[in-house]
């Protein structure tokens, strides 16, 4: 693989996302890509349906293809995505909260795009309050490519570090212990 230039990454999580990973290889979302120095797409499209991407079947098993000058890897599942999220420098996923929470920890650029085929799309509410504390960026699939551009031009916030004692305090006042 080529280890020059940049990689996206982008994770659909275990559930259906058709629609990410159609924008995904649309020609004006690679040409933003492409525009911001990547060279490689490495998507995990979970149980999503992706037939074709430039004539390869990506149904079982690891694609590669090139599509409009990028390198497109596809595959549906790994016991583990931290290594994909630490080699990214850009991270493209749906809105769910362990996701959004791995990659910010991470310190890594992230475009959150919410499942709207969820019931009552808690992952919008989720990335519209981390977008508006300047932390990530939240879009539609329609806006993918505008988001690529400005998530790769703009500074963020740096996510706060996990500390495990404000929960103990917390629990200790509620249980009368503090």
């Amino acid at each position: 693989m080529n280890t020059s230039g940049k990689t996206v990454f982008v994770t659909v999580g275990s559930t259906k996302f058709d629609a990410l990973v159609d924008a995904l290889v649309c020609e004006d979302v690679v040409e933003a890509l492409r525009d911001c120095g990547f060279v490689r797409m490495i998507i995990q499209s979970g149980n999503s349906e992706v037939k074709t991407i430039n004539g390869a079947s990506i149904n079982e098993g690891v694609t590669t293809a090139l599509v409009h000058g990028i390198q497109v890897v596809v595959w549906k599942f790994k016991k583990s995505l931290q290594d994909e999220y630490e080699k990214a420098d850009l991270v493209i996923g749906h809105a769910g909260s362990g996701t959004i929470i791995e990659v910010l920890r991470l310190g890594k650029r992230m475009i959150a795009v919410p499942n709207e085929t969820l019931l009552h799309n808690h992952q919008a509410e989720l990335a519209e309050a981390l977008e508006s504390l300047n932390y990530l960026i939240t879009c539609s699939t329609k806006d993918l490519a505008e988001s690529v551009k400005a998530a790769m031009s703009r500074s963020f916030e740096r996510f706060p570090e996990y500390d495990g004692a404000k929960f103990s305090s917390i629990l200790d006042e509620e249980m009368g212990f503090s």
